[in-house]
């Protein structure tokens, strides 16, 4: 007897074959190094909520990471990048919004408002660097076939 599946299952399928395959190429240390780039300037030197910190801006660059490999298709197909992101637009921003959010849950954020406009502009910065990371790498799968 042959099992029957549906185009929704066999989509989900390769949807997660793919995104194992291109998180094969992202390192936690990669991650983590990025995350103290960004934003070793909003830590506290003696803060017991870092890991909590580092913990969340992880799962969002991984997040933001898959959205711009899956979306590296459209540019293997002729778009540019910028028109990539304005399709993704959306998304982007609410990862953004997720983690200013959640960093500011954790107390990365004072009651300064400069601070928090700083804190604004790096985590756009996050997320765009993961965003176009995943994009480039995704691109770099399509060209040579590996998707």
């Amino acid at each position: 007897m042959n099992v029957i599946t549906t185009l929704q299952e066999r989509r989900e399928a390769k949807r997660i074959a793919f995104e194992r395959k291109v998180l094969r190429e992202l390192s936690l240390k990669q991650i983590k190094e990025k995350i103290s780039y960004y934003f070793s300037p909003f830590f506290r030197s003696h803060s017991i909520f870092r890991t909590a910190v580092e913990d969340g801006s992880v799962d969002i660059a991984i997040e933001l990471y898959i959205l711009g490999a899956t979306m590296s298709r459209f540019g293997f197909y002729g778009e540019t990048e910028e028109q990539v992101r304005a399709r993704c637009e959306s998304e982007i921003k609410y990862y953004t919004d997720s983690l200013l959010d959640y960093l500011e849950y954790w107390g990365a954020i004072d009651g300064n408002d400069q601070m928090g406009e700083a804190m604004y502009i790096a985590v756009e910065q996050f997320a765009l660097y993961w965003w176009t990371e995943g994009f480039r790498k995704g691109e770099r799968r399509y060209k040579m076939r590996l998707h």
